[in-house]
């Protein structure tokens, strides 16, 4: 049932008319993933169509797409005994590319394309970070490195037309600033394969969109100032009482869009990486972590939107490539309930702010260190390594249900109508108050986040919404301590680290079983919405169909 603007009576909230304005999905724009060869798995592919299903994400982004592993670039060729055999030239295969980009495209969505890392036979330095052992570093030879990136465009256009990988965005590389991991050489050596990199695919087509610098993340120091990191710049924010009143900039993007405006080279993206944390070394060369405040996305998502309003590139899109609670795969907040609330939080807040915020990974099927330890170790996935549904993926489906116009913004939460089928839906929360504005942080362990769980009080959501349609049903879903909390319930039978088939069902169980009811507009076409939500409660309400 559908509420018709043009002829039925106008919606009102708290009895006033709402001032339509537009609410991106944001949130649905990307998601991350560990590395490529890793979408070669039936799990991977099997989640991945479930959570593009589910919270409708229209891109994903991931390391590795020229590592050895992928089998891209060759200069050598062998039978597995013994030495390789040089080939005369080098020999480009997309085969095991192509199996991953044709399953992406296949679920409904599109690769959102970081080019790296360098091949083993192209790299100065292998080997630099992983398990897996990705090699970044500048490559030998910067023709064949443009050569490669040249071959690979040509292919994609070739295998799935022009039209479409116009709509593809082009990443040069990931985190060079974080070197020797990422990057193994200076500033201006990662603008030079920027240079090499936007001025191959430019020339194969002017349409195709190229971005960077893929940076991470901001600082409120000089650390990444000069050509390579300086750590002793570090030290006063190390030491600092208030990290939360430093001045936070983004790393690298204020150079690169001046190198790149003296050379003319075309931006059509900036991309970097937020994370509501840092760390830093202090003089005695232990590191200090650091958990900002709240807002702080919104706050360096403001600031980066007004660089770039200011720069050569005003008209650049600005796409966040990765954002999550922390960096870290190994963080227990990523798995609670605590994460769904403060994701929910933050981009309902920041959803006009940028193009895409990609979080970062919609599956814990991810394996920079090796694979995790448990079935809730942490890790950064919507769900985990089994499929399991997280908090975290239940605030994704009940962005996705969202409409895209706003009608009312509360500190608590939205209403929204849909623009094509004019649906009204809702979504709330309860960030406690005594959390006094920090953000949920990191946790080495589950039991060291449960401290969380006694912060509060409740809220009370209140609001009225009349000019539906007599008796219009809405389907009410609540996410709370009590319902979806699945890593509460692992936790409760006794965090075993194998499960068997019958505790994986029953976690499976937990992780669907929130609390559903429904609602109906009374008979004069009036909705009322009244709940106490609990501490760290996500609310949705929405048409039934």
């Amino acid at each position: 049932m559908t509420h018709d603007l043009s002829t039925g009576p106008r919606l009102r909230i708290d009895g006033d008319l709402p001032e339509e304005t537009a609410l991106p999905h944001v949130w649905a724009e990307c998601v991350g993933a560990g590395r490529a060869n890793e979408a070669l798995r039936a799990d991977w592919q099997r989640q991945f169509g479930e959570v593009v299903d589910a919270c409708g994400f229209r891109y994903v982004r991931f390391h590795g797409v020229f590592h050895d592993d992928m089998f891209v670039y060759r200069e050598s060729y062998g039978h597995g005994f013994g030495r390789n055999t040089p080939l005369p030239e080098p020999v480009y295969t997309f085969s095991y590319v192509d199996k991953v980009f044709d399953f992406i495209l296949e679920a409904g969505a599109r690769p959102f394309v970081e080019l790296g890392f360098m091949p083993r036979e192209l790299a100065t330095v292998p080997e630099t970070v992983f398990w897996w052992g990705a090699h970044c570093s500048p490559p030998k030879d910067m023709a064949r490195w443009a050569e490669l990136v040249t071959r690979a465009v040509e292919h994609w256009i070739g295998r799935y037309g022009l039209a479409e990988v116009r709509e593809w965005r082009f990443e040069v590389w990931n985190e060079p600033n974080l070197v020797p991991h990422f990057w193994t050489g200076t500033k201006t050596e990662y603008f030079e394969l920027y240079e090499q990199t936007v001025t191959a695919i430019r020339k194969i087509d002017p349409g195709l969109k190229v971005g960077g610098p893929a940076t991470s993340v901001f600082v409120p120091d000089d650390r990444y100032r000069g050509e390579t990191e300086d750590r002793s710049a570090m030290h006063a924010t190390a030491g600092a009482s208030d990290v939360d009143s430093l001045d936070w900039r983004p790393v690298w993007v204020e150079d690169f869009l001046d190198w790149c405006a003296k050379r003319e080279l075309p931006v059509d993206f900036v991309s970097t990486h937020l994370y509501p944390t840092d760390f830093a070394y202090g003089a005695d060369g232990e590191a200090v972590h650091i958990a900002r405040y709240a807002d702080a996305t919104f706050d360096d998502l403001t600031l980066l939107r007004d660089l770039v309003a200011d720069s050569a590139f005003p008209e650049a899109e600005i796409h966040i490539t990765e954002w999550s609670t922390s960096p870290s795969a190994r963080d227990f907040v990523h798995d609670t309930l605590f994460a769904a609330t403060f994701v929910t939080r933050a981009y309902l807040k920041c959803a006009t702010l940028a193009d895409s915020i990609s979080y970062w990974t919609f599956t814990d099927v991810f394996e920079e260190g090796g694979a995790g330890l448990g079935p809730f170790h942490g890790g950064f996935g919507l769900v985990n390594e089994g499929g399991i549904p997280k908090p975290t993926f239940h605030a994704f489906r009940m962005l996705e249900r969202l409409g895209d116009r706003l009608l009312l913004a509360t500190a608590d939460g939205v209403v929204t109508r849909n623009s094509r089928t004019s649906a009204v839906s809702a979504l709330f929360f309860n960030y406690p108050d005594e959390m006094a504005m920090r953000s949920v942080g990191s946790a080495g362990s589950y039991p060291a986040t449960r401290a969380l769980a006694e912060r509060g009080p409740a809220r009370r959501i209140r609001h009225s919404i009349s000019g539906l349609a007599p008796g219009t049903p809405f389907l009410v879903e609540v996410l709370d301590w009590e319902h979806g909390n699945v890593a509460e319930a692992w936790h409760q039978l006794g965090s075993p680290l194998n499960l068997s088939r019958a505790q994986s069902e029953y976690l499976r169980d937990v992780a669907g079983s929130l609390r559903r009811f429904i609602l109906a507009a009374s008979g004069d076409g009036t909705l009322e919405i009244d709940a106490d939500l609990p501490p760290w409660a996500v609310m949705s309400v929405r048409q039934a169909v």
